[in-house]
């Protein structure tokens, strides 16, 4: 679980780096615009019954979110959407969830890697997730949608670039006692725990975790093959992570 005390101190200590992760920032808000502006929030009028508001949201999965058994059919729209679906979040728990965890991670790992190159690393490395799911399960046509491959990319970078950073975490077996961890220690925990459950998860409704372990992986890699010359961060730094997927 997230230790939300403690980012709610990272926010309102606003350390080195807060200010200079204008993408990191950029995206944060975009998906919670996009999410507010869509029949999924609740927000947006939607004209008719409950069962039009039910149909509007099918339409507008169908519409921006990855259908693995559409993907391959070579059409524009379906190529387009492993993009689109990075911006689209199903519930308010699933896109606060990811935009914390972007929040925390995704600042610093801006500021190491550059403006630019983050926005490009984000996008590809959640694009690539995002077609690993639907490629590895092409008969589904259950939608696909969020930011978790992007996010467990930055995850994925993050254990690389900053892997002697202190991150609290809270977990059930130790009842939920705030601990603080190396963030090698936390990071390769939760890897190990998503590509457990992807092994054992099908296709159907719920939590994609194979693109959890995609973009995680694909995160370390790129980060690996980019900075594995350079000089990684080695001060300890305010992070929060636990068990809860991205």
């Amino acid at each position: 679980m997230i230790d939300w005390r403690e980012a709610g101190r990272r926010i309102r200590a606003r350390e080195p780096g807060a200010a200079t992760a204008p993408v990191t920032y950029g995206l944060i808000a975009l998906c919670c615009a996009v999410f507010l502006l869509s029949p999924l929030s609740g927000l947006a009028p939607v004209r008719g019954s409950a069962d039009a508001l039910l149909a509007a949201q099918a339409g507008y999965f169908e519409r921006w979110g990855v259908i693995p058994s559409e993907l391959l059919d070579g059409s524009a729209h379906a190529a387009l959407t492993p993009l689109t679906a990075l911006f689209v979040h199903g519930s308010w728990l699933h896109l606060l969830g990811n935009m914390l965890f972007l929040y925390v991670f995704g600042s610093m790992a801006e500021e190491r890697m550059g403006r630019a190159e983050f926005a490009f690393f984000y996008v590809c490395c959640g694009y690539f997730a995002l077609v690993v799911y639907a490629v590895v399960h092409s008969d589904s046509d259950q939608t696909l949608v969020g930011a978790s491959g992007a996010i467990s990319a930055v995850l994925g970078a993050f254990l690389h670039l900053f892997p002697r950073s202190r991150v609290t975490s809270l977990f059930p077996f130790l009842f939920f006692l705030p601990l603080r961890f190396p963030a090698w220690i936390v990071l390769v925990f939760w890897f190990v725990l998503q590509w457990l459950a992807a092994r054992s998860a099908g296709s159907g409704p719920g939590v994609a975790y194979l693109a959890h372990v995609a973009g995680f992986a694909a995160g370390f890699l790129y980060s690996w093959g980019r900075f594995r010359g350079g000089v990684r961060v080695k001060a300890p730094a305010r992070a929060t992570e636990g068990e809860s997927k991205p």
